[in-house]
This record gives structure tokens, C-alpha cells and sequence, in this order.
């Protein structure tokens, strides 16, 4: 690969996520109810992908359904969180003729992942939610730029050719170092670097999952909505392997022991 082509996604790339950086923080720091309408209007366009993926009709009325079902369940007791979740999602796979159960199981996480990251945003401080995006992003740069500069054995050929264990330890080098920037914020002790590698790596293997799914159904991107980056599954699924992980973390006390 030429020089030039090795880059040439980098500009789109960097415009986008420069887009997406400033709507995205602005939608954090306001928190309330425009990150949950945010959040479920993205849990809809990431299911509308999944559905197009899977060849299936109704695309978008069903990734209406998804997101609805998102943000209804912020509103109602937890109790009622995975019926309506799972009902969305067994409607729309009432359409699916392939795969059923990965469908099933794929957007299931989808859905949970994105009512997780409303409740921690809801129930965490701020500084934990920005600990989170930044691994999530950091893990993503870091990969993006030592796998392109230094190149290296792969990661997962079989599944995700591009990705290298060169780009891979660069994501968990850089999560470290923001857990240990957090440390102070979040009053915790040097147990945060830990859990800020874990969660790297679960964003990794977010990312992992999704490219699974893709060359399973022999597919590229999940769309084309996001120049540069391709359907909001190819930019969230990482955020998505992190937030799941996260959330566990803060249920059992592993985290939230130390919130402020």
C-alpha cells in the first residue's frame, strides 16, 4: 500500500470526528433528557444498520421501534428495561430469514448497551463519563496510528485484517495513562489503571464483535451515514464493548465506590 493511499481515509476521518466530538460533548455536559433522546435516536440508527445488514424490510420503521424502545425504558422502573428491549428487538426479528439468533443476540447488546451508558450518565458523576469516552477514544487514535506507523503482526486476521497487536498495545498504553490522569478526579487508587485497560480492551473487542457480524453478512460498513467512518455501528461499537463493561463494574461497586 502507497503512502498516499495508506492515508487517504485520515481527512474524512478527522473531519467527522471532529463533528462528532463537539456534538457529542456538549450533548454530555448538558446530560438530561437530550442525552437520552440523543442516545435513543442513535440505539435507532445503529438498528436500522443492523437491520439493512441482515437484508431485512422495514429497515428504518424498525429502527424507530429500537429507539423508541430505548427511550421509553429510561422513563419506566428497571424491572421493565429488558421486556421492552427484547420486544423490540424479537418484533423486528420476526422479519429476519437469516441468522436469526445472532440477529437476536447482536442487537440486543445494542439496545442494552446504549440504555446502559443513559443510566450511567444519569447515575454516575460527569468526570466518569468523560473517563469513559476518552478511553474509548484514545484506545481508537492510538490503534488508528501505530497500526498504520508500525505495522506488525494482526490482531485478529480472520476477523478484522487491518486491526495489529502494534495498534492494540498502543490503545491499552494510552487508556493507562488516563486512568492515571483520573485517579485524582474520580478518588480512586491505582486500580483505575487497571480497570482503564480492561475497558480498552472490551472496546476493542466491541469493535471486534461488529466486524465479526459484518463479514459474516459479507458487508463492508454498516452504511455510509458518517464520512470517513462509515454507519454509527463502525464508530459506536467500541464505545459500546466499554459502556457494557462499565456498567458491570458500577453495579457491583467496583467504581462507583469511588464516585464524587
Amino acid at each position: 500500500m502507497s503512502g498516499n493511499a495508506q492515508w487517504s481515509d485520515l481527512m474524512p476521518r478527522v473531519i467527522s470526528a471532529l463533528v462528532m466530538a463537539s456534538i457529542g460533548l456538549i450533548v454530555i455536559l448538558t446530560g438530561g433528557w437530550l442525552f437520552t433522546l440523543a442516545i435513543a435516536m442513535i440505539a435507532g440508527a445503529m438498528t436500522w444498520e443492523v437491520m439493512r445488514m441482515f437484508m431485512a424490510p422495514k429497515a428504518i420503521s424498525h429502527g424507530v421501534l429500537c429507539g423508541f424502545a430505548v427511550f421509553l425504558s429510561a422513563l419506566l422502573p428497571s424491572i421493565l428495561v429488558l421486556p421492552i428491549l427484547g420486544a423490540a428487538v424479537f418484533v423486528s426479528a420476526a422479519h429476519i430469514e437469516r441468522d436469526k439468533g445472532v440477529f437476536i443476540g447482536f442487537s440486543l447488546w445494542v439496545l442494552l448497551a446504549c440504555f446502559g451508558f443513559i443510566l450511567l450518565r444519569h447515575e454516575a458523576a460527569l468526570t466518569w463519563m468523560l473517563w469513559l469516552v476518552l478511553i474509548v477514544i484514545g484506545t481508537d487514535i492510538a490503534g488508528y496510528f501505530a497500526g498504520r506507523i508500525l505495522g506488525g503482526p494482526k490482531f485478529w486476521p480472520a476477523i478484522s485484517p487491518k486491526k495489529t497487536w502494534s495498534g492494540t498495545v498502543a490503545g491499552w498504553a494510552v487508556s493507562a495513562i488516563v486512568g492515571v490522569i483520573f485517579i485524582g478526579p474520580t478518588g480512586t487508587g491505582f486500580g483505575l489503571v487497571v480497570v482503564s485497560v480492561v475497558l480498552s480492551f472490551s472496546s476493542q473487542m466491541g469493535d471486534i464483535a461488529e466486524s465479526a457480524i459484518k463479514r459474516r453478512m459479507g458487508v463492508k460498513d454498516s452504511s455510509n451515514l458518517i464520512p470517513g467512518h462509515g454507519g454509527f455501528l463502525d464508530r459506536f461499537d467500541g464505545m459500546m464493548g466499554a459502556s457494557v463493561v462499565f456498567a458491570l463494574f458500577w453495579v457491583i461497586g467496583l467504581l462507583s465506590s469511588g464516585a464524587s
